[in-house]
C-alpha cells in the first residue's frame, strides 16, 4: 500500500525536538528548525543523555567530554537561529530508560515549554541499534500522551498541554517531508559545531593545530545534502526531512 505524503505543517509558534543524545536533533531535523526558527518558531530542545560515551579515545575525561558536549549542542542550537531552552536530562549516555519516572521528566518539560509540535525518534523503526534511541522515542510518544491530559502526573502542578502534532524522524514509513531548501547549510553548519563527533561520526580529521581537513568536510556536507534530496524525492521537492506525523490534537 502507498503511504499519501503531506508537505509542510503551518509553521508553530514553539517547537520541542527530545532527542537522545547532543547532535541528534541536527542530523535528523536540523534544516525543520532552522526553517521554522527563521519563521519565528521558538524552538526547543530536551536531550535525554550526557553523550559521556561519544567517543572512540580511551584516554578522554568523560566529565570533560559532558561538558563539551552541552557547549557543542548550545552552539548548533544557535546555529540553527533556535531562541528556545537547550535542556538536558542528563541521563548516563547508553543508560536511558522509558520508565515511569523518565516519562515524568520528559512529559513535565512538554508542559512547562507548552510545545505545538513534538519531534522525536520513531521507536518503531525495525531493527534499532541504539538503545537510547528507542527509549528516547517512547519517552517522546509517551510523555506527550501524558501531558495532554490532566490526570497524569498532577504533581508537576503544571496545566496539561496537549501538542497539535508529534512528528517523529528516521521513520521506516514516512508520510510528511518538510520542504527544506535553502536550509541546508544552517543543517550542516549546526552538525559541524560538534567538534567532538568528528573522529565517530561525521569522520573528519582535526590535525594538531585544530584545523580540519577541507576534503573530509566537504564530503560530509556533500553526504547531509544527499540525504535530504533522497527524502525529498518522497514529496517531489528539492531537499526535505521526513517524519511520521502524528496527530495529538
Amino acid at each position: 500500500m502507498t503511504t499519501s505524503i503531506t508537505t509542510n505543517l503551518e509553521t508553530p509558534e514553539s517547537a520541542l525536538v527530545i532527542c537522545a543524545h547532543p547532535d541528534d536533533a541536527e542530523f535528523q531535523c536540523g534544516s525543520t528548525l532552522a526553517k521554522w526558527a527563521a519563521s519565528g518558531c521558538v524552538v526547543h530542545y530536551l536531550v535525554c543523555t550526557d553523550g559521556s560515551k561519544g567517543t572512540w579515545d580511551v584516554k578522554a575525561d568523560p566529565e570533560a567530554l559532558v561538558a563539551l558536549r552541552k557547549i557543542e549542542q548550545a552552539e548548533a542550537a544557535r546555529r540553527l537561529g533556535a531562541t528556545g531552552q537547550v535542556a538536558f536530562l542528563g541521563v548516563v549516555d547508553g543508560e536511558l530508560q522509558s520508565d515511569l519516572a523518565t516519562r515524568s521528566r520528559v512529559a513535565e518539560w512538554i508542559r512547562r515549554l507548552e510545545p505545538a509540535v513534538v519531534l522525536g525518534h520513531d521507536p518503531w523503526q525495525r531493527y534499532r541499534l541504539h538503545p537510547d534511541h528507542r527509549h528516547a522515542g517512547w519517552l517522546a510518544v509517551d510523555a506527550a500522551v501524558a501531558a495532554r491530559d490532566p490526570f497524569f502526573f498532577p504533581e508537576h502542578d503544571l496545566e496539561h498541554h496537549r501538542p497539535d502534532w508529534l512528528l517523529l524522524f528516521e521513520a521506516d514509513e514516512p508520510d510528511h517531508v518538510e520542504d527544506v531548501a535553502g536550509f541546508e547549510g544552517a543543517k550542516v553548519e549546526a552538525l559541524l559545531a560538534h567538534e567532538s563527533q568528528f573522529e565517530t561520526t561525521m569522520v573528519i580529521e582535526i590535525d594538531h593545530t585544530g584545523a580540519h581537513d577541507a576534503d573530509q568536510r566537504s564530503a560530509f556536507a556533500e553526504g547531509e545534502l544527499a540525504r535530504l534530496r533522497s527524502m525529498g524525492d518522497l514529496a517531489g521537492v528539492e531537499l526535505g526531512e521526513a517524519y511520521r506525523k502524528l496527530d495529538l490534537r
